[in-house]
């Protein structure tokens, strides 16, 4: 069997999976919040931005299935991690072990597939434009899909909008806890800075939470009016 092959489907080798995938995946979200708070610098700046992406054309559709692909993949691991856990410990832990854990940790799976359905509805309502198929008629006067005018009506549907905070709400609980968990995921715990990546984790996911959720509430705030 080849190396890395036999490596990667060991214990430590799906640890690195889940690990590598979960920095991907927060590099992403990051970079794409970024991008989607153009639109408070108006619809110039965002449809330029939208208009750059659309134009690497295949590339960009590469890029995407490269996306989904990781997302399967770190949730696939993690379900097989987490399994492998509990056939290791069939019996619960102590009501101590139980309260040192966090409610992030104990609902990862939960909300990672509460979170993958999140990411289709997305992907259906922005991207393929399925859900409401008037968003892809939507121009710009430089003749560019008008991104901004989209956002804007898209988180007009209060529906919407709560289904996408509450999105975000449960990403943001999933990276504090997988942030913070990171260096011993890959084997890299250390003492020393256990206490600051107790403090990154949290801080970068609700930073992550108030830049994306600042958009809808914007929105229904008619700040954008």
């Amino acid at each position: 069997m080849n190396p890395l092959v036999s490596f990667f489907s060991t214990s430590i080798g799906r640890k690195w999976i889940v690990g590598l995938t979960g920095i991907a995946l927060v590099g992403f979200v990051t970079g794409h919040m970024l991008g989607n708070l153009q639109i408070f610098l108006g619809p110039e700046a965002i449809n330029k931005y939208a208009a750059a992406l659309k134009s690497l054309g295949e590339l960009l559709w590469a890029i995407r299935l490269g996306l989904l692909g990781i997302v399967l993949a770190h949730i696939y691991f993690t379900i097989q991690l987490t399994r492998e856990n509990r056939a290791a410990r069939p019996v619960k832990y102590a009501v101590s072990g139980y309260r040192a854990s966090t409610r992030a940790s104990r609902t990862m799976i939960v909300s990672g597939l509460i979170l993958l359905c999140f990411i289709v509805f997305h992907l259906l309502h922005f991207t393929a434009q399925k859900i409401d198929p008037s968003f892809a008629d939507l121009h710009d006067a430089q003749g560019r899909h008008d991104v901004y005018r989209m956002m804007i009506l898209g988180f007009k549907n209060l529906w919407a909008s709560g289904f996408y905070i509450v999105g975000m709400f449960l990403l943001c609980q999933h990276l504090s806890h997988g942030i913070v968990s990171f260096p011993q995921t890959l084997g890299f715990k250390s003492k020393n800075l256990e206490g600051f990546w107790k403090k990154l984790g949290p801080a970068w996911a609700w930073a992550l939470f108030v830049g994306y959720v600042s958009i809808p509430v914007a929105v229904l705030a008619g700040y954008f009016d």
